[in-house]
Order: structure tokens, then C-alpha cells, then sequence
């Protein structure tokens, strides 16, 4: 008991920083948003529209998740409860597999497993920082939502419902270590499966049946295989209620005691899975540098590629849904109107172009996580093997950058090819392949400004890449999503990127903004080559 005290006090003390910026930005967001609800939708009718809006659109119940009453509370909830549970989760799965797999990688589970204590005590110690990570994440979105001007009883079991998302994810983390060979492909499934449960979730809603008033939506079955969607069953500001979370937590036991039996029977480094081995020698793409960089890439870019492929074949198969629902109700046209005054789109184009945003944003991450590897070889000590032959370090920086390049491009095309091909097969227009293609590749140069801008900071503090990484990418991705309801100023928006990507087919491309944003991304890029030639390397 004494070890596990050490232990857990260690592993907070490595999260001293990193910990309280995942807890407070979460909870300010939720405050933020329940802030901005109260101030831009005090009036009745203009939660009702909006709530009616939800309702009969698949596409926006996919996204935001499932009205719920007219109540500012309600609102709030249905506005921000799906990304701050996205959030929540990949807090936990981050945590979780910093201090389990990535330690044994590091040799540092190695050292305190020379001590005389159980092989599942790191463990153990790893999901209570995880229990207690979690609790504060309550109790900081209650006092967000409770700051915002939300009632206090269903603020606290509104954070508990985000509490318990996180909570299913330290226990479905811990699980994943066991199987897979490396922190690196334990972080990757475990976010995949936070990705999951949003999908699942989204599908579940947008299958959902409206009311006759079009002010609260019941979700399909599928819902109820989502941990987000059992925080969503809550209903905080209508009927709360807290049976659902009975699963989180069920849950996070059950795949608790499954983990740590299964550490309890694993060596040290082994993994359930093994890991495959390589070939005895290096065909012609592992002769090079940039061969290298697409080899430790490939699997990865694989991953977020089939993603997205299931993202764009659901963002295309909604679009007969959205329409049906459009000609059953033709005062939603008047009422989309009126909340986005100057489109004359398509409704289907309208939210087919949000969902590729959101493919944007993806890519954008396939292309930081790219340069993050540099950071990790750097840190494992391959880096400086690699720089002992005849490899400049400008030279090693540009062919990842290359490959974060072409792992954007191959994002965006994967997901517009996709959505087009579901779209023409719907509707018969063949020519939706090209369009929606360059719709999602609109999006490639604010994606690529955040592989630039991570790979400046790999270059001048690089110990500080990851959470910068992360953290700019999501700040971005606040900015660009939440901006205009958190009623922000201008200016804040204009730092997001993707605040300037060209929503296409919905509007015209702004070649402008996409020139200036492709110029920014190129000095970065060119910026980071040049100062990595004036620092040392830092494991």
C-alpha cells in the first residue's frame, strides 16, 4: 500500500501541468458555452428554433447531439455535451498510456518493477490518477456550468455525465496497454475508440424520432452503445437522472479488474498481440530518409484514413435522410434561412460541408501527429543514431514534414472521395465525386499551418511538442467551431485557421485566405529546418 502511495504521488507530480490544463480548459469551455447560451438565446423563440432545427436534421443531430427541452440549461447541454465528453476521453486514454505502456517503452516501469512490489501496482496507482483526474473534471464543469448561469442540480449532474465518459476510458485504456506492443499504438486505438463511441453515438441520434413539437428528440437504440450517449440519457436540465451512469461505471470496473489481471499475468514489455517482426534487411523506401519517415508513418496514416472513410460514407449517406426531412417540412428551408441569412445552398450541402470540416480537422491531426514522431525519436535516443551518419537534421525534419504533407493530402481526399462517391450513388449525380473531393482538400492549408507551427515548436523547445501539439490544435479547433457562439471577438476567431477554411460547396473558395494560409504553413515549415541546426538534442 505504501508503494502504490509513492507511485500515484509520482505520477501526479510528472502531471503536475499537464493535468490542470486538460481540467480547467474543459471546464471553461463548458462555463464559456453556458455563458454564451444565456446571453445570445435568452429569448424563448430563438431556443425553439433552434431546437426545431436540430430536430429535423439528422446531419446537425450527428453532430451536436440531441435536443432536449427549451430550457437555457437544455440548450447549453445539447450544444456542447457531445465535444466536451470527446475531450474528457482523451484526457484519460492520454494519461493512462503516458504512464503505463510509454513508461515501459522508456525503461522506466523497468526500474520500479526492481523493486519488491506487484507487477499491477503502477497499474493500479495509474487508473486512481485517473479516478481522481476525473473527480476534479466534475467538480470544475459544475462550477463552469454553475459560473455560466446554469441551475446548480443540473450542472453537477451534467458533469457527472462528462465525469463518467473519462471515467470508461481510464478503465478501456488500461485494457488496450495490455494488448499492443507500444505506446504509440495504444494511444492510437484507445483515441479510436473515443472516435467510436462519438461516431456510435452520432449515428444513434441522428436516427432519433422528434417530437411532434420538434422541442426534445428520443435517440435509437444505437445510442445506448456509446459511453457519450449514457451521459447524454442523463437529461440534467429536463428529467435529470443518474441510472445511466450506472454503465459508466459498471464499466470502468469491470474493464479495471480486466486489466489489472491481465498486468498481473504479463511480463514487463510483452504485449498480447506481439509485435510483428521486421525484415532481416531494408527494401529501397528504408534506405532513405524519407523512406524512413513513411515507414514509421504508413500504419498510422492507415488508421485515420479508414476513419475518415467511415466518417465521409456516413456524412454521404445522411444526405438522402436530410433531404426526405427537408421535403416532409418545408418551413425548415424558411427557418434555415433565417438562422444563416444569405445562403441560397443546398440544406444537404450545408451540413455535408460541416462534416467536412470536421474531416479538416482530422487531417490536420494525422499531419501533427507525423511530426510529433520526430519527438519521440528524439527522446528514444533514435534520433541521434540516425544523425550519426551522413543525415543533416534539416534534411531528417523536411522528409517528416513531407510525409505530414501527404498524410493531410491523403485525409482530405479519402474523406471528400467517400462522401461523393455515397452522394452520387444516392443521387445519382456522378459529378458529386469531383466537387466534394475539392470541398475537403479546402481544408488542406489550415491543416497544414498546425504541422508547421508544431514542428516550430519541435525545433526551439522541443520537450514541449506533444502537449503544444494537442493543445494548439484544440484551441483551433474551439476557435473555429465555438467562436461565433461564444460571441468572441473577431480578432480570436481570425487566430484559428480553420476559422479561415473555404466551407465549400456551401460558399465560394477564398483564394486569398487559402494563399495566405499556404504561405504560413511553407515559412514555418522552412523556419523549423533552419533552427533545428541551432539546438542540441534534448532526450
Amino acid at each position: 500500500m505504501r508503494a502504490f502511495g509513492h507511485l500515484l504521488a509520482a505520477q501526479a507530480r510528472r502531471d503536475r501541468w499537464l493535468l490542470p490544463i486538460w481540467i480547467l480548459g474543459i471546464g471553461l469551455l463548458g462555463g464559456a458555452i453556458g455563458t454564451a447560451i444565456s446571453g445570445q438565446f435568452a429569448d424563448v423563440a430563438e431556443r425553439a428554433s433552434i431546437a426545431a432545427l436540430a430536430s429535423a436534421n439528422p446531419a446537425f443531430l450527428f453532430l451536436r447531439g440531441l435536443p432536449d427541452g427549451l430550457s437555457i440549461g437544455a440548450l447549453a447541454f445539447f450544444q456542447s455535451f457531445s465535444f466536451i465528453g470527446v475531450l474528457a476521453g482523451f484526457m484519460s486514454t492520454f494519461l493512462v498510456v503516458r504512464h503505463t505502456r510509454a513508461d515501459e517503452e522508456l525503461g522506466r516501469a523497468e526500474l520500479v518493477g526492481s523493486t519488491p512490489i506487484r507487477r499491477s501496482t503502477a497499474l493500479a496507482a495509474t487508473i486512481a490518477l485517473g479516478v481522481i483526474a476525473n473527480l476534479l473534471l466534475i467538480v470544475v464543469v459544475a462550477v463552469g456550468y454553475i459560473v455560466g448561469g446554469l441551475p446548480a442540480g443540473g450542472s453537477i449532474t451534467a458533469a457527472l455525465a462528462v465525469g463518467s465518459v473519462g471515467l470508461f476510458f481510464v478503465g478501456a485504456t488500461a485494457v488496450v496497454v495490455q494488448f499492443l506492443p507500444s505506446g504509440r499504438a495504444s494511444n492510437g486505438v484507445a483515441a479510436a475508440l473515443v472516435g467510436a463511441a462519438y461516431l456510435i453515438r452520432g449515428i444513434g441520434d441522428a436516427l432519433g424520432t422528434p417530437n411532434a413539437q420538434l422541442t426534445r428528440v428520443t435517440p435509437s437504440g444505437l445510442s445506448w452503445l456509446s459511453p457519450i450517449g449514457w451521459g447524454q440519457a442523463t437529461r440534467p436540465f429536463s428529467e435529470p437522472t443518474l441510472a445511466p451512469l450506472v454503465l459508466s461505471s459498471a464499466g470502468f470496473g469491470l474493464l479495471a479488474i480486466a486489466a489489472l489481471t491481465l498486468r498481473s499475468r504479463r511480463d514487463l514489455g510483452a504485449s498480447l498481440v506481439p509485435e510483428r517482426r521486421g525484415r532481416p534487411g531494408a527494401r529501397l523506401g528504408g534506405r532513405s530518409v524519407l523512406g524512413l519517415a513513411w515507414r514509421l508513418q504508413r500504419s498510422t496514416l492507415l488508421g485515420w484514413c479508414i476513419g475518415v472513410a467511415v466518417l465521409g460514407s456516413i456524412a454521404g449517406g445522411l444526405g438522402p435522410v436530410v433531404a426526405e426531412a427537408v421535403e416532409g417540412n418545408p418551413s425548415l428551408s424558411n427557418l434555415i434561412a433565417n438562422l444563416v441569412p444569405g445562403t441560397t445552398a443546398d440544406v444537404v450541402h450545408i451540413f455535408t460541408s460541416a462534416l467536412l470540416g470536421i474531416g479538416g480537422v482530422l487531417a490536420g491531426a494525422a499531419g501533427v501527429q507525423a511530426v510529433l514522431r520526430l519527438r519521440a525519436e528524439e527522446a528514444e535516443g533514435r534520433a541521434e543514431l540516425l544523425l550519426a551518419t551522413p543525415v543533416s537534421r534539416p534534411r531528417w525534419v523536411g522528409a517528416t514534414l513531407v510525409v505530414a504533407t501527404g498524410s493531410v493530402l491523403a485525409v482530405c481526399t479519402v474523406i471528400g472521395t467517400v462522401t461523393g462517391i455515397a452522394i452520387a450513388n444516392s443521387s445519382g449525380d456522378v459529378a458529386a465525386v469531383a466537387r466534394f473531393s475539392g470541398a475537403a482538400l479546402a481544408h488542406t492549408p489550415a491543416a497544414l499551418v498546425f504541422v508547421a507551427i508544431t514542428a516550430l515548436v519541435f525545433a526551439i523547445v522541443p520537450r514541449l511538442t506533444i502537449p503544444l501539439g494537442w493543445g494548439l490544435l484544440v484551441i483551433g479547433l474551439v476557435l473555429g467551431q465555438f467562436g461565433a457562439l461564444l460571441q468572441l471577438p473577431e480578432w480570436l476567431q481570425n487566430i484559428s485557421p480553420f476559422h479561415h477554411s473555404s466551407a465549400l460547396p456551401v460558399e465560394d473558395l477564398n483564394v486569398a485566405a487559402a494563399s495566405v494560409l499556404l504561405a504560413t504553413a511553407v515559412l514555418g515549415a522552412a523556419l523549423a529546418m533552419v533552427l533545428i541546426r541551432r539546438r542540441d538534442l534534448v532526450s
